[in-house]
């Protein structure tokens, strides 16, 4: 997360792994121990930046993925290119402890690495090459050299015995190798499989397996975090707020274009009165408000799609379930969008001289909370579809536009085609609601003039709710805030089923469409 610190962001995720028995202070210790493992101390309080802030270099952010991972002290331990982007002292240092925790601890680390140094190469105690697929050699360190020199393909006495290895079996520039046999790589690849095969080492690792298969194995441990549902909801609420606190995309902009846009409705409309021509105008303003102020809602988008990368990462690493993520980016949201609410809009209410009464105020204010609650959660589970951010705006954005359309305002509700626009579309769209709430709020207790002809002197505003919008009369303004409550509901229980669902389906579609391996597989 680009606006933590490397301290935070480790402390932050001690505390959603370690279990509860550890008091805060034992986790802080382990977090502490564990960046100065990595050498990371003189950094801990720089935040780790991104395509908008400068940070730590690409090399230090590995190192805090590896801090991020070896906080629970695992068993197993996978790293993917563990010293890239470090230099050669970081990349010897940060290896050598890795192989201290391995020796100290007994656990098993499997890594893929990045031009290794020769010091350390012979850090790792087995080596496992692969080309295409096939298994060159999986056997000790120490015996590479010589099971390559044995095939006819000696590693000159000064070179690095890593760079000489790749050279040998890397057929991506099919050309001659220099030393020991004349031949294409390609040969040289097929003569190594095969001296591999027929090779005690071969034997031995066969002999190693099938042992280990004999063995019963004890009861395998609980996947995932250790910390409780509430621990992972308070620490990931108080780290969200941060994170959103920090990143001026997520609300700060936003919160700045609202002003400005308020402060636009606000001098157009500005002390519209209680004219015959009042009437449209008012509801002009307020649909605006439902439509246009809810719509740029999406403008955190982008800074939401960071978010669900990281959460797709920790998530599969164990750290937290989708639940606690949901709970946590609704809490965290909840001051910021308040503020959104309550600041702009109460600068395009009273500049637009709308009725006075605070309980009208308060409703008005809770009506955009909600439809800015709900269109963050319609994005959601377009972000949990669409990962890209501009595509998932596109789509957002259509998404959007078709509900606005038929919500009651462009198109008034009885004139609507009955087939798809007025059932079911126009009771989806969450702007049928947020209309409907606005005008109940606004019109109701007013009396304005009649200019038409042949009418009565002056006209309620429960007869413009009637005659003028269609506004249903039969409940209520706050249960068309219930209604869109429920809505932010249903959202993001529907995120939160896309999610678990779309992780129990990948696996399957991926295996239907996957096609038979050309080559036979090593493990």
């Amino acid at each position: 997360m680009t606006t933590l610190t490397v301290r935070e962001a480790v402390y932050y995720s001690a505390q959603l792994q370690l279990p509860d028995s550890m008091s805060t202070s034992e986790k802080k210790e382990r977090a502490e121990i564990t960046i100065r493992e990595m050498g990371l101390q003189g950094s801990a309080d720089t935040r780790i930046g991104g395509w908008s802030v400068k940070g730590i270099s690409g090399g230090q952010k590995r190192r805090v993925s590896i801090c991020i991972e070896i906080l629970t002290q695992p068993k197993l331990l996978f790293l993917d290119e563990p010293t890239s982007g470090l230099d050669s002292a970081a990349s010897y240092h940060v290896m050598n402890h890795i192989v201290k925790l391995a020796r100290q601890e007994g656990r098993t680390i499997v890594a893929s690495i990045h031009q290794p140094s020769s010091e350390v190469f012979e850090l790792f105690h087995n080596l496992c090459l692969l080309s295409s697929g096939r298994t060159v050699y999986f056997g000790p360190v120490s015996m590479a050299e010589q099971f390559f020199s044995s095939n006819g393909f000696p590693c000159a006495p000064l070179r690095n015995p890593s760079d000489h290895y790749l050279r040998t079996i890397n057929a991506d520039f099919d050309m001659d190798i220099e030393q020991g046999h004349g031949g294409s790589t390609e040969e040289a690849i097929n003569i190594l499989v095969k001296s591999y095969k027929s090779s005690e080492i071969f034997l031995q690792v066969r002999q190693r397996v099938a042992s280990i298969c004999e063995q019963k194995g004890g009861i395998l441990e609980k996947k995932g975090s250790q910390a409780s549902f509430i621990t992972q909801c308070l620490v990931l609420t108080r780290r969200s707020f941060v994170n959103m606190y920090r990143d001026l995309g997520y609300y700060w902009l936003r919160l700045a274009i609202y002003i400005a846009l308020c402060l636009c409705v606000g001098t157009i409309f500005y002390d519209i009165g209680l004219t015959f021509g009042s009437i449209q105008a008012r509801g002009s303003m307020l649909m605006f408000v439902a439509a246009f102020l809810t719509f740029m809602a999406i403008g955190g988008f982008p800074s939401f799609v960071e978010d669900m990368k990281i959460f797709g990462r920790e998530r599969l690493n164990g750290h937290y379930g989708v639940g606690a993520y949901v709970v946590g980016n609704t809490l965290s949201s909840i001051p910021y969008l308040l503020m959104i609410s309550l600041i702009p809009g109460a600068m395009a209410y009273y500049l637009v001289g709308l009725q006075k009464s605070l309980e009208h105020f308060v409703c008005f204010a809770l009506i955009l909370f909600v439809c800015m609650m709900l269109v963050e959660s319609l994005m959601m589970i377009v972000a949990s579809i669409v990962p890209d951010f501009l595509m998932g705006i596109i789509t957002g954005a259509g998404i959007q536009g078709v509900m606005m359309l038929n919500g009651g305002f462009f198109r008034l509700p009885d004139d609507l085609p009955k087939p798809f626009w007025r059932y079911p579309m126009y009771y989806i769209a969450f702007h049928k609601y947020a209309n409907q709430g606005f005008y109940k709020n606004e019109f109701q207790g007013l009396t304005f003039p009649n200019n038409l002809a042949g009418g009565p002197p002056t006209i309620t505003g429960e007869e413009i709710l009637k005659n003028t919008w269609q506004v249903e009369m039969g409940y209520s303004k706050w249960i068309d805030i219930a209604i869109l409550l429920g809505m932010v509901i249903l959202y993001r229980l529907m995120f939160l089923g896309i999610i678990k669902l779309v992780e129990k389906v990948k696996p399957i579609i991926r295996a239907a469409f996957a096609g038979a391996p050309r080559q036979s597989k090593h493990v």
